[in-house]
C-alpha cells in the first residue's frame, strides 16, 4: 500500500469529460487535496479518436488539480472503458512447494490463471482472484499460510485492446505524465461507491457516464462480472438536440437543468424556452415533451444493460439491489426508472466516507475537498485514487517514441546498453 505522505493521482478520461482527482495518504486515510475538470474533445464512446485533442484536455484537467493542490503530477492512474472490454473466468493451479502457501504461491497460481490464449490485438489488465481451493476445499478468501499440496484459483480475468490502452497512454504521455496502471472504469467507481455489506450481499453497478454505460456485478465480496455497453448520456443529449431543434451545447444544458427520465414524474403545465439555431429566434417547449424524447433513450439503454447482465448468470446474486452512478444518473427521475425496469430496490451512489480498495487498504476521509468531489461524475475518479492507494507501485507504463519526439536528449549507448541489460534481467 502507499505510505503516508504519498501523492495518489486518478484520471478519468470520459467521453464527455476528463476529471483529475488528487489525493494524499494520510494517517487515517486518503484526502482529496485537489479537483481539475475539463470537457473531453478527442474521445468517442470511451475510445480515443482524437490523440491531440485527447492531450490538451488531460493537460487542462491537470493542471486545474495541480493549482488547487498546489503540487506538480508527475504520474498518474488512469482509467479506461469502452466497447472492446471483455471479461471471462479463468483456472490456475500449482504445487505448493513448501506444504504451506505464501505470497509466492498465491503469485504463482495468479500467473498460471493468466495463462490463457487471448487473441494478438488484447491484453489483460485484471486478474481478479474469485475464491482459493487448497486440496480440493473451497471458498478460501486468503489462502496464506494454509497448509496443503495443491492450490488453485478461481479469477475473473478482463481484457482490453490493446491499441485503445496504447491510445490512453500516448496521450498521458504527450501531457507529460506516466502512466502508473491502468484501471478499468467500472471497477474503480465499485471502489468509491460500495458499501462491503453491499458487496457480500450481492449488487449491480451501473455507470451511466456520457460515452458509455459500465457494468459490474459484486457477490460475496468479489468483482464476479464486468461489461461496457458502448451507448451513455451524450446519445441523449443529441436526441433532444434533434427533437428541440437546436444545438448540442443548449441540448446538453436543457438535459441537465430540466431533464427527466420518467414522463409520469413530470407536471404538464410546465414549458421551456429552447434557443433555436444560428440565427432563428428560440421557441417555447413543454416540459413533458422533453421528457418523452428522453424516456425511450433511457429505456432502451437500461434494457440493453439487462440483457447483459441476465446473459453473465449472476444477476440473481443481488441480493441488495442495484447501485447507479455516473453523471447522467443524477438526472431526475432516472433511480425510478431503474427500479421499475429492473423491480430491484435502486440508490443513487456518491463517493462516500470511508470507501476503500480492499479492507486493509487506506480510506477516503472527510478532510480536503470531501465536499468537491461528493458527486456521481467523480465516482470513477476517486475509486482510482483508492485503487492506487491500496496497490503497491508499479512498472510505469509509457511509449518512449514521444519522450525522444519531444526534444528530451536520448542517453549515450552506454547508458542505453545498461539500460536494456537492467530490462532484461
Amino acid at each position: 500500500m502507499a505510505e503516508v505522505g504519498e501523492v495518489i493521482v486518478g484520471l478519468d478520461i470520459g467521453t464527455t469529460k476528463v476529471a483529475a482527482i488528487i489525493g494524499e495518504v494520510t494517517e487515517s486515510g486518503v484526502d482529496i487535496i485537489g479537483v481539475g475538470t475539463c470537457p473531453s474533445e478527442g474521445l468517442r464512446q470511451g475510445v480515443v479518436v482524437n490523440i491531440e485533442a485527447t492531450t490538451n484536455s488531460i493537460a487542462q484537467a491537470i493542471q486545474e488539480a495541480e493549482q488547487m493542490a498546489a503540487v506538480e503530477v508527475q504520474s498518474v492512474f488512469c482509467g479506461i472503458a469502452g466497447g472492446h472490454i471483455r471479461g471471462f473466468s479463468s483456472l490456475g493451479q500449482v504445487s505448493m512447494r513448501n506444504r504451506e502457501v505464501t505470497e509466492a504461491d498465491v503469485a504463482r497460481v495468479i500467473e498460471q490463471a493468466k495463462a490463457v490464449n487471448i487473441p494478438l490485438d488484447r491484453q489483460i489488465i485484471h486478474t481478479l482472484p474469485l475464491e482459493y481451493m487448497i486440496d480440493g476445499q473451497g471458498q478460501i478468501k486468503d489462502p496464506i499460510g494454509m497448509s496443503g499440496v495443491r492450490m488453485e484459483v478461481r479469477a475473473h480475468v478482463i481484457t482490453a485492446a490493446t491499441t485503445s490502452v496504447q491510445n490512453i497512454i500516448k496521450c498521458c504521455n504527450r501531457a507529460g505524465l506516466d502512466v502508473i496502471d491502468v484501471v478499468l472504469e467500472p471497477l474503480a467507481s465499485a471502489t468509491s461507491v460500495l458499501h462491503d455489506d453491499e458487496r457480500e450481499l450481492g449488487v449491480i453497478l451501473i455507470d451511466i457516464g456520457g460515452g458509455t454505460t459500465d457494468l459490474a456485478i459484486y457477490a460475496e465480496g468479489q468483482n464476479v462480472f464486468t461489461s461496457v455497453i458502448v451507448m451513455g448520456g451524450h446519445r441523449i443529449t443529441q436526441d433532444v438536440a434533434h427533437g428541440l431543434h437546436t444545438s448540442v451545447a443548449e441540448a446538453e444544458a436543457i438535459k441537465r437543468k430540466h431533464g427527466c427520465a420518467l414522463v409520469s414524474m413530470v407536471d404538464g403545465d410546465s414549458s421551456i424556452e429552447v434557443a433555436g439555431v444560428g440565427p432563428r429566434p428560440p421557441r417555447s417547449f413543454p416540459r413533458r415533451f422533453l421528457s418523452e424524447v428522453i424516456e425511450p433513450r433511457v429505456e432502451e439503454i437500461l434494457l440493453l444493460a439487462q440483457e447483459e447482465l441476465q446473459q453473465s448468470g449472476y444477476m440473481e446474486l443481488a441480493g441488495s439491489g442495484i447501485v447507479i452512478t455516473g453523471g447522467q444518473s443524477q438526472m431526475e427521475g432516472m433511480a425510478e426508472i431503474v427500479e421499475d425496469i429492473f423491480n430491484l430496490p435502486v440508490r443513487r451512489g456518491l463517493p462516500v466516507h470511508g470507501a476503500r480498495f480492499g479492507r486493509h487498504a487506506p480510506s477516503l476521509t472527510e478532510g480536503g475537498f470531501a465536499g468537491v468531489i461528493h458527486d456521481p461524475k467523480f465516482a470513477t475518479g476517486v475509486g482510482l485514487v483508492l485503487y492506487g492507494a491500496a496497490h503497491e507501485p508499479m512498472a510505469v507504463l509509457h511509449e518512449p517514441s514521444h519522450r525522444q519526439q519531444s526534444g528530451d536528449h536520448r542517453p549515450g549507448i552506454g547508458k542505453r546498453f545498461v539500460g536494456w541489460m537492467r530490462d532484461m534481467f
